[in-house]
């Protein structure tokens, strides 16, 4: 079992949430927290692995000239504002 101090202003807030009945529990709350957390743990763990595959490729030579990307973008953004017309 895990006890946690979490300071007047935090606690306080708990307790409105259940207050409320937003969350059935003090322990509702803290489990969609930390679930929360994870999630965003989750996220930033793929965006470094996003970062170094792409350092990786960087490295290794396998890129594009940013001219191309350029092109490939005005050419994509440029079709969408035809097709809106």
């Amino acid at each position: 079992m895990i006890s946690a101090e979490l300071g007047k202003p935090l606690e306080q807030f708990v307790v409105e949430l259940v207050a409320t009945g937003r969350y059935g529990s003090k322990s509702e709350v803290l489990r969609e927290g930390v679930r929360l957390i994870q999630e965003r743990e989750a996220r930033l763990a793929a965006m470094d692995a996003a970062v170094a595959r792409g350092l990786a490729d960087a490295d290794a030579g396998r890129t594009v000239p940013v001219e191309d990307v350029l092109n490939e973008l005005d050419a994509r953004y440029t079709a969408q504002v035809n097709k809106r017309a």
